[in-house]
């Protein structure tokens, strides 16, 4: 063995080291408020992705989508096979531009966060998705600190996915991880169309 291996091999022992004590310093374990965000594409499939991950460990999960109504989606199909572990709600009505009906906007939102609350107060749900918040929020479809104060007070083992552009500061602050998605490049600048299985 060279002695390049051996500085290797010691390299790595001590970064496990270290590494080791940092995992082993963790030991609160709680519901997390996540909180996908920015203007990159992604943000609906990494929370789907949690929430294929949940139904791994076999956890009931939960899908509100604001926003999104009649969207045929290739994930919802996929998600119809795990039954009755899979609550799915698209209750949207179509992005703002589509729809041009503040009041009808407004009204679809506060169906679904009726229906967030409904989920977020059954104890057999571990993970709740609520696709496309952000937007309602944006739009002040819905009251930001009735829904952050909600979020907030949550049953302790719930973890809350929220997504869509623009979050909140107020919800930002409230959430125990935030990821913002950044638009380095999109196909659609270049004049290609939304595709089945790639976009929906």
């Amino acid at each position: 063995m060279s002695d390049d291996d051996d500085r290797h091999r010691e390299k790595m022992a001590k970064r496990k080291a270290v590494q080791d004590a940092e995992v082993a310093s963790k030991t609160i374990e709680k519901g997390l408020l996540i909180v996908h965000t920015g203007p990159g594409k992604g943000k609906t499939t990494a929370a789907l992705g949690l929430l294929l991950r949940a139904l791994g460990r076999g956890w009931r999960v939960g899908v509100v989508q604001f926003v999104k109504g009649a969207w045929d989606t290739g994930e919802k199909h996929a998600l119809k096979t795990f039954g009755a572990q899979v609550e799915w709600h698209a209750l949207g009505e179509g992005f703002t531009w589509e729809t041009q009906d503040k009041a009808r906007d407004a009204a679809a939102a506060r169906r679904a966060w009726a229906e967030a609350e409904r989920l977020m107060a059954d104890p057999s749900l571990r993970l709740l998705v609520l696709d496309e918040l952000n937007i309602a929020l944006r739009y002040e479809q819905l009251d930001l600190d009735a829904v952050v104060a909600a979020l907030k007070a949550r049953r302790p083992d719930l973890h809350v996915v929220v997504t869509g552009r623009n979050a909140k500061p107020a919800l930002i602050e409230a959430a125990d991880l935030v990821t913002e998605m950044g638009s380095v490049k999109h196909h659609f600048s270049a004049g290609v169309k939304a595709q089945e299985g790639i976009e929906f």
